[in-house]
């Protein structure tokens, strides 16, 4: 995964982009950017960009997802976000315990 960072200053209300952090993961960009609203309140948005191509092959298009994050909910959206990903990890390791690899050798005990 790569990322880069970047400041970017976009006059007018709701467009202006404070900061930006790309974050390159395989056919996905996550772009996160700090934006300021016409209220002068800063917030975060989040937008997934994934490149799909026609069937054909000739084609390449951009499908964008976006999320708004406002400030009076990061600390809750981050506690969620943390106990997920926790979970994911806990259950991920326990399922590579679980799943072993054949050793290419066949061994049956069998009691009479």
């Amino acid at each position: 995964m790569e990322d880069s960072t970047k400041k970017m200053h976009v006059e007018g209300g709701d467009k202006e982009i404070l900061y930006s952090k790309a974050i390159k993961a395989g056919k996905r960009i996550y772009y996160l950017d700090v934006k300021k609203n016409l209220k002068d309140d800063l917030f975060l948005a989040i937008t997934e960009s994934k490149k799909v191509q026609s069937k054909e092959g000739t084609q390449v298009t951009f499908e964008k997802h976006k999320i708004f994050l406002y400030k009076e909910d990061f600390e809750k959206f981050m506690d969620g976000m943390n106990e997920v990903i926790n979970y994911i990890k806990q259950r991920n390791h326990a399922g590579e315990e679980d799943v072993k690899e054949p050793d290419g050798d066949l061994k049956i005990d069998i009691e009479f």
